[in-house]
């Protein structure tokens, strides 16, 4: 799209100029949040919460040990003549930002060939939390520069710093939680199941709610959207009709989609039609930062973990979640949000983020489906099958209706036999089934099912007869719909 538009530009045929500035509020304040409160609410959450703590040591203290590498090496290196110098907040910034992993393609491959569903939700979960803690240490860095730090230590300036992330960190995790909880409990004693219109307004409302909030008391809304879409999903998903569940999902997943899409396209945009300074060495040297950063961030908490875990995390599947590591749209958007000067080190900074981006998703991305089938971790079923039918579809995963713990339709009594007297429960699924979900859901009576399934009925029936009617409607299609 990028080399089309700027084809239609050099011809002079157009002009696109205007329309191909990426302003990066619209990115915070339009593409940004939908993304990653879909990402929050459409979670496995058995998996994610079995593995939370897992997921929390890769996501936060592993985003900041990459963070650091590759920051501290850009500077040393800088100082050392080697690359273009760039100050230690700098260094810093341009580390936090391209931490933030987005392993779209490596996700549909492993949903494509039945990999280990622990090794699947690591990754995942790791992507999810990791982009929150990057803007969030990419934000610390920016107001590092923006004060006046000249005077302070460098123990101040961490201590400093640290403060402000822990700060940002949980204040923004806290207040999403906390709205996600109220949205429960709001949606449990306000019965709007027989509204689906607004009762879907309600819940689009208490989605963009904590952002807004977050961002008014200058912490996270990132975080705190993310925080709020597991939240929702986990309870308040729950008091809502079956249409309500389905249109929510369904919605969120196309706006996600939608939004991505819009984001990648300007991604191209960029590379055909603004200035751009290309330094080979500096590239070169950040792209072997970013994989070694990513090298020390996986294999010593891996192998930290397994001393607490239960499902080892195997050598392969270590060298799987290294290679995950690919860079997507939240790198490039925060380069183009960050406020550096002179000029040149802003195209410095965005053309190195771009090839970052492209070299992992191009050679890292592609490289992936023949790499675990070589190391051999998919599942044996699916390794029977014909290789050849393996379908990476993102959309198609839109097309299915709901997952099936997404569509709950359990009464007092069998939710009680399926979870509360589970021996197998432990730590906070324990408490979880025990005593939050039923806090903050609603269990449903025989009536309610009853009433939920004459709504689907009735909407099916109302869809049925509109296709039959339709103006290509006959015969044949009744029979082949039936």
């Amino acid at each position: 799209m990028g080399a089309v538009i700027k084809i239609i530009e050099f011809k002079k045929l157009a002009n696109w100029k205007e329309e191909e500035m990426f302003r990066p509020n619209m990115f915070f304040l339009l593409l940004l949040p939908p993304i990653i409160f879909e990402s929050g609410y459409s979670l496995h959450k058995g998996n994610f919460f079995q593995n939370i703590g897992s997921i929390t040591l890769f996501a936060v203290f592993g985003t900041a040990i990459s963070a650091f590498v590759v920051g501290g090496g850009i500077y040393f290196l800088g100082q050392a003549d080697v690359i273009s110098k760039l100050n230690m907040t700098d260094s810093f910034a341009f580390g936090s930002l391209i931490s933030a992993v987005d392993p779209v393609a490596t996700i549909a491959i492993f949903n494509a060939l039945h990999v280990d569903p622990v090794l699947n939700m690591l990754v995942f979960g790791e992507s999810i939390l990791n982009d929150a803690v990057s803007i969030v240490l990419t934000n610390t860095a920016e107001g590092l520069t923006r004060k006046n730090m000249s005077d302070v230590s460098g123990w101040q300036t961490f201590l400093q710093a640290l403060g402000y992330f822990l700060k940002m960190f949980f204040g923004s995790a806290a207040l999403g939680t906390l709205t996600g909880l109220i949205s429960a409990l709001v949606l449990k004693h306000i019965d709007l199941r027989k509204t689906p219109s607004l009762e879907f307004g309600m819940m689009i409302i208490f989605a963009y709610l904590p952002y807004g909030l977050a961002e008014g008391i200058s912490l996270s809304g990132i975080m705190a959207i993310l925080f709020s879409g597991i939240v929702m999903s986990h309870y308040t998903h729950h008091n809502l009709s079956p249409v309500t569940q389905i249109l929510m999902q369904q919605t969120l997943r196309t706006v996600a989609f939608l939004c991505e899409t819009c984001v990648f396209a300007f991604l191209g945009l960029s590379i055909f039609s603004f200035p751009h300074k290309f330094e080979i060495s500096f590239v070169i040297w950040c792209i072997v930062l970013v994989l070694f950063g990513r090298a020390v961030n996986i294999f010593p908490l891996s192998y930290l973990l397994n001393f607490f875990r239960d499902h080892k995390i195997t050598p392969k599947m270590m060298f799987i979640m290294w290679f995950s590591g690919l860079r997507g749209a939240i790198p490039y958007a925060l380069s183009l949000h960050l406020d550096l000067e002179p000029m040149e080190k802003r195209q410095l900074i965005g053309t190195t983020t771009i090839s970052i981006v492209l070299f992992t998703i191009l050679l890292l991305g592609g490289s992936t489906m023949p790499l675990i089938r070589f190391a051999d971790i998919e599942d044996a079923r699916a390794r029977r099958r014909n290789k050849k039918d393996v379908n990476l579809s993102k959309t198609e995963k839109m097309g299915n209706t709901v997952e099936s713990e997404h569509l709950s339709e359990l009464t007092e009594e069998e939710y009680e036999a399926h979870y509360v007297r589970r021996q197998d429960l432990k730590g906070f699924l324990w408490l979880d089934a025990k005593y939050l979900n039923p806090f903050f859901t609603r269990r449903l009576t025989q009536e309610d099912l009853h009433h939920g399934r004459i709504q689907m009925k009735t909407l099916t029936n109302k869809w049925y007869e509109e296709v039959r009617q339709g103006p290509s409607g006959s015969e044949d299609d009744e029979q082949e719909l039936l």
